[in-house]
Protein backbone atom coordinates (compact mmCIF):
# COMPACT_ATOMS: atom_id res chain seq x y z
CA UNK A 1 0.00 0.00 0.00
CA UNK A 2 1.29 3.46 -0.77
CA UNK A 3 -0.21 6.84 -0.94
CA UNK A 4 -2.07 6.60 -4.18
CA UNK A 5 -3.26 3.39 -3.66
CA UNK A 6 -5.11 4.86 -0.71
CA UNK A 7 -6.75 7.12 -2.13
CA UNK A 8 -8.03 5.06 -4.50
CA UNK A 9 -10.19 2.82 -2.18
CA UNK A 10 -12.69 5.01 -1.82
CA UNK A 11 -12.73 6.38 -5.02
CA UNK A 12 -16.09 6.22 -7.12
CA UNK A 13 -14.82 8.45 -10.19
CA UNK A 14 -16.46 6.49 -13.19
CA UNK A 15 -19.37 5.08 -11.09
CA UNK A 16 -23.06 4.98 -11.20
CA UNK A 17 -24.86 4.36 -8.07
CA UNK A 18 -28.83 4.38 -7.53
CA UNK A 19 -29.67 5.38 -4.40
CA UNK A 20 -33.52 4.64 -2.70
CA UNK A 21 -34.58 6.48 -0.60
CA UNK A 22 -32.15 9.08 -1.62
CA UNK A 23 -33.79 13.28 -0.77
CA UNK A 24 -33.40 12.81 2.79
CA UNK A 25 -31.78 11.36 5.80
CA UNK A 26 -29.42 8.29 5.40
CA UNK A 27 -30.42 7.85 2.13
CA UNK A 28 -29.04 11.98 0.84
CA UNK A 29 -26.29 11.54 2.99
CA UNK A 30 -25.04 8.87 1.49
CA UNK A 31 -25.82 10.18 -2.35
CA UNK A 32 -23.71 13.16 -0.74
CA UNK A 33 -20.97 11.00 0.53
CA UNK A 34 -20.83 9.29 -3.50
CA UNK A 35 -20.80 12.18 -5.11
CA UNK A 36 -18.02 13.84 -3.13
CA UNK A 37 -16.21 10.48 -3.83
CA UNK A 38 -16.67 10.74 -7.83
CA UNK A 39 -19.50 8.64 -8.66
CA UNK A 40 -22.86 9.59 -10.76
CA UNK A 41 -25.72 9.54 -8.71
CA UNK A 42 -28.96 8.74 -9.02
CA UNK A 43 -31.37 9.48 -6.03
CA UNK A 44 -35.16 7.98 -6.44
CA UNK A 45 -38.01 8.94 -3.80
CA UNK A 46 -41.72 9.01 -3.76
CA UNK A 47 -42.42 12.92 -4.12
CA UNK A 48 -40.72 14.92 -7.60
CA UNK A 49 -40.06 17.81 -5.58
CA UNK A 50 -37.96 16.20 -3.14
CA UNK A 51 -36.30 14.73 -6.24
CA UNK A 52 -35.51 17.84 -8.33
CA UNK A 53 -33.99 19.10 -5.02
CA UNK A 54 -31.54 16.88 -4.23
CA UNK A 55 -30.87 16.69 -7.45
CA UNK A 56 -29.91 20.22 -7.65
CA UNK A 57 -27.89 19.75 -4.32
CA UNK A 58 -25.67 17.22 -5.60
CA UNK A 59 -25.22 19.28 -8.78
CA UNK A 60 -24.03 21.91 -6.86
CA UNK A 61 -21.63 19.90 -4.91
CA UNK A 62 -20.19 19.13 -8.03
CA UNK A 63 -21.46 16.18 -9.01
CA UNK A 64 -23.55 14.41 -11.79
CA UNK A 65 -26.80 13.53 -10.92
CA UNK A 66 -30.74 12.90 -11.40
CA UNK A 67 -33.66 12.82 -9.08
CA UNK A 68 -36.18 10.01 -10.41
CA UNK A 69 -39.93 9.92 -8.78
CA UNK A 70 -40.16 6.22 -7.71
CA UNK A 71 -41.99 4.10 -5.36
CA UNK A 72 -40.62 1.15 -4.14
CA UNK A 73 -43.67 -0.80 -4.17
CA UNK A 74 -44.48 -0.23 -7.84
CA UNK A 75 -42.13 -2.41 -10.08
CA UNK A 76 -42.75 -0.79 -13.29
CA UNK A 77 -41.49 2.20 -11.48
CA UNK A 78 -38.57 0.15 -10.60
CA UNK A 79 -37.97 -1.26 -13.79
CA UNK A 80 -37.68 2.22 -15.41
CA UNK A 81 -35.39 4.07 -13.21
CA UNK A 82 -32.91 0.80 -13.65
CA UNK A 83 -33.75 2.33 -17.60
CA UNK A 84 -33.54 5.82 -17.15
CA UNK A 85 -30.21 5.19 -14.79
CA UNK A 86 -29.01 3.27 -17.71
CA UNK A 87 -30.18 5.73 -20.64
CA UNK A 88 -28.43 9.06 -18.60
CA UNK A 89 -24.94 7.48 -17.96
CA UNK A 90 -24.87 4.31 -19.62
CA UNK A 91 -24.26 2.36 -17.00
CA UNK A 92 -24.68 1.02 -13.59
CA UNK A 93 -22.22 0.03 -10.62
CA UNK A 94 -24.01 0.38 -7.23
CA UNK A 95 -27.47 -0.26 -6.20
CA UNK A 96 -27.97 1.48 -2.51
CA UNK A 97 -31.55 -0.31 -1.46
CA UNK A 98 -32.18 2.41 1.57
CA UNK A 99 -35.72 3.66 1.15
CA UNK A 100 -37.73 1.80 4.07
CA UNK A 101 -41.29 2.19 4.94
CA UNK A 102 -42.27 2.38 8.61
CA UNK A 103 -45.53 1.44 8.98
CA UNK A 104 -45.73 -0.35 12.41
CA UNK A 105 -49.02 -2.44 13.72
CA UNK A 106 -49.47 -4.68 16.90
CA UNK A 107 -49.30 -8.21 16.33
CA UNK A 108 -53.11 -8.88 16.70
CA UNK A 109 -53.85 -6.24 14.73
CA UNK A 110 -52.53 -7.09 11.04
CA UNK A 111 -54.07 -6.29 8.26
CA UNK A 112 -53.34 -7.77 4.65
CA UNK A 113 -53.07 -4.53 3.11
CA UNK A 114 -50.64 -3.13 5.59
CA UNK A 115 -48.66 -6.35 5.91
CA UNK A 116 -48.25 -5.55 1.47
CA UNK A 117 -47.85 -1.92 1.89
CA UNK A 118 -44.92 -2.62 4.72
CA UNK A 119 -43.36 -5.41 2.49
CA UNK A 120 -43.80 -4.67 -0.49
CA UNK A 121 -41.48 -1.57 0.36
CA UNK A 122 -39.26 -3.11 2.66
CA UNK A 123 -38.66 -6.21 0.70
CA UNK A 124 -40.00 -6.91 -2.64
CA UNK A 125 -39.12 -3.56 -4.12
CA UNK A 126 -35.18 -3.92 -2.94
CA UNK A 127 -35.50 -7.71 -4.20
CA UNK A 128 -36.74 -6.84 -7.38
CA UNK A 129 -34.47 -3.65 -7.94
CA UNK A 130 -31.71 -5.51 -7.96
CA UNK A 131 -33.53 -8.44 -10.07
CA UNK A 132 -33.66 -5.66 -12.92
CA UNK A 133 -30.00 -4.04 -12.34
CA UNK A 134 -28.51 -7.60 -12.42
CA UNK A 135 -27.55 -7.15 -16.40
CA UNK A 136 -25.84 -4.21 -15.85
CA UNK A 137 -24.76 -5.00 -12.73
CA UNK A 138 -23.23 -7.80 -14.49
CA UNK A 139 -21.52 -5.57 -17.17
CA UNK A 140 -19.75 -3.70 -14.20
CA UNK A 141 -17.81 -6.41 -13.29
CA UNK A 142 -16.80 -4.41 -9.77
CA UNK A 143 -20.38 -3.86 -9.04
CA UNK A 144 -21.68 -3.42 -5.37
CA UNK A 145 -25.48 -3.78 -3.61
CA UNK A 146 -25.85 -2.02 -0.47
CA UNK A 147 -28.98 -2.92 1.40
CA UNK A 148 -29.83 -0.66 4.23
CA UNK A 149 -31.88 -3.14 6.63
CA UNK A 150 -31.87 -1.69 10.71
CA UNK A 151 -30.96 -2.64 14.13
CA UNK A 152 -34.37 -3.49 14.55
CA UNK A 153 -33.99 -7.23 12.10
CA UNK A 154 -32.30 -8.38 15.34
CA UNK A 155 -34.31 -7.02 17.85
CA UNK A 156 -38.03 -8.07 18.93
CA UNK A 157 -40.49 -5.79 19.26
CA UNK A 158 -44.52 -6.50 19.37
CA UNK A 159 -45.41 -3.37 17.99
CA UNK A 160 -42.85 -3.04 14.71
CA UNK A 161 -43.02 -7.08 14.10
CA UNK A 162 -43.77 -6.31 10.25
CA UNK A 163 -40.77 -4.13 9.73
CA UNK A 164 -38.52 -6.18 11.23
CA UNK A 165 -39.61 -8.77 9.58
CA UNK A 166 -39.18 -7.08 6.50
CA UNK A 167 -35.35 -5.90 7.17
CA UNK A 168 -34.90 -9.42 8.41
CA UNK A 169 -35.57 -10.86 5.68
CA UNK A 170 -33.62 -8.48 3.47
CA UNK A 171 -30.69 -9.71 5.70
CA UNK A 172 -31.58 -13.33 4.89
CA UNK A 173 -31.43 -12.15 1.15
CA UNK A 174 -28.51 -9.94 1.14
CA UNK A 175 -26.52 -13.10 2.12
CA UNK A 176 -28.08 -15.24 -0.93
CA UNK A 177 -27.31 -12.69 -3.21
CA UNK A 178 -23.61 -12.71 -2.33
CA UNK A 179 -23.60 -16.11 -3.05
CA UNK A 180 -25.39 -16.22 -6.24
CA UNK A 181 -23.64 -13.28 -7.71
CA UNK A 182 -20.17 -13.26 -6.56
CA UNK A 183 -19.09 -15.18 -10.07
CA UNK A 184 -19.80 -12.17 -11.48
CA UNK A 185 -17.99 -9.53 -9.18
CA UNK A 186 -20.73 -8.21 -7.74
CA UNK A 187 -20.33 -8.00 -3.63
CA UNK A 188 -23.22 -7.42 -1.57
CA UNK A 189 -23.51 -6.87 1.36
CA UNK A 190 -25.97 -5.17 4.07
CA UNK A 191 -26.18 -1.98 6.81
CA UNK A 192 -27.87 -2.27 9.99
CA UNK A 193 -28.08 1.27 11.27
CA UNK A 194 -29.44 1.40 15.19
CA UNK A 195 -31.27 5.15 16.15
CA UNK A 196 -30.12 8.27 13.29
CA UNK A 197 -31.26 11.19 13.93
CA UNK A 198 -34.24 11.59 10.56
CA UNK A 199 -37.45 12.16 9.74
CA UNK A 200 -38.44 8.03 10.51
CA UNK A 201 -37.66 8.47 14.08
CA UNK A 202 -38.60 11.92 14.71
CA UNK A 203 -42.22 10.66 13.85
CA UNK A 204 -42.34 8.99 17.02
CA UNK A 205 -43.21 10.83 20.50
CA UNK A 206 -40.20 12.40 21.75
CA UNK A 207 -40.25 10.06 24.76
CA UNK A 208 -39.79 6.80 22.59
CA UNK A 209 -36.95 9.15 20.44
CA UNK A 210 -34.93 9.51 24.14
CA UNK A 211 -35.59 6.25 24.92
CA UNK A 212 -34.20 4.40 21.46
CA UNK A 213 -31.12 7.16 21.99
CA UNK A 214 -30.61 5.94 25.18
CA UNK A 215 -30.34 2.76 24.38
CA UNK A 216 -27.42 1.90 23.22
CA UNK A 217 -23.92 2.07 24.56
CA UNK A 218 -23.10 5.30 23.46
CA UNK A 219 -26.48 6.79 24.63
CA UNK A 220 -27.22 9.07 21.35
CA UNK A 221 -28.93 9.09 18.05
CA UNK A 222 -26.16 9.13 15.08
CA UNK A 223 -26.32 11.61 12.59
CA UNK A 224 -26.56 10.79 9.10
CA UNK A 225 -23.76 11.54 8.02
CA UNK A 226 -22.29 8.85 10.28
CA UNK A 227 -23.28 6.50 7.86
CA UNK A 228 -21.11 7.11 4.91
CA UNK A 229 -18.50 5.98 5.82
CA UNK A 230 -19.77 2.58 6.08
CA UNK A 231 -21.75 3.09 2.79
CA UNK A 232 -18.23 3.86 1.18
CA UNK A 233 -16.13 1.16 3.02
CA UNK A 234 -19.17 -1.83 1.53
CA UNK A 235 -19.83 0.03 -2.08
CA UNK A 236 -15.91 0.72 -2.56
CA UNK A 237 -12.41 -1.21 -3.41
CA UNK A 238 -12.05 -0.41 0.38
CA UNK A 239 -14.41 -3.58 0.73
CA UNK A 240 -13.43 -5.53 -2.31
CA UNK A 241 -12.88 -8.40 -0.26
CA UNK A 242 -16.21 -8.22 1.79
CA UNK A 243 -19.84 -9.55 1.16
CA UNK A 244 -22.43 -11.27 2.11
CA UNK A 245 -21.68 -9.35 5.60
CA UNK A 246 -24.17 -7.21 8.18
CA UNK A 247 -22.54 -4.38 9.68
CA UNK A 248 -23.66 -3.00 12.36
CA UNK A 249 -23.62 0.85 12.65
CA UNK A 250 -25.70 0.98 16.51
CA UNK A 251 -23.51 2.89 18.41
CA UNK A 252 -23.17 -0.55 20.55
CA UNK A 253 -27.36 -1.29 20.74
CA UNK A 254 -27.41 -4.69 20.07
CA UNK A 255 -26.32 -7.74 21.51
CA UNK A 256 -24.31 -8.89 17.92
Amino acid sequence: MDRDGLQRLHDLTGRVAVVTGGTRGIGRAIAEGFVCAGAAVVVAGRKADACAETEAHLRALGGRAIGVPTHMGDLDAIAALVDRTVAEFGRLDIVVNNAANALALPLGELTEAAWAKSLDVNLRGPVFLVERALPHLVASGNAAVLNVISAGAFLFSPKTAMYSAGKAGLMAITRSMAAAYAEHGIRVNALAPGTVDTDMVRNNPPEAVESMSRAAFMRRAAHADEMVGPALLLCSDAGSFVTGQVLIADGGLTPH
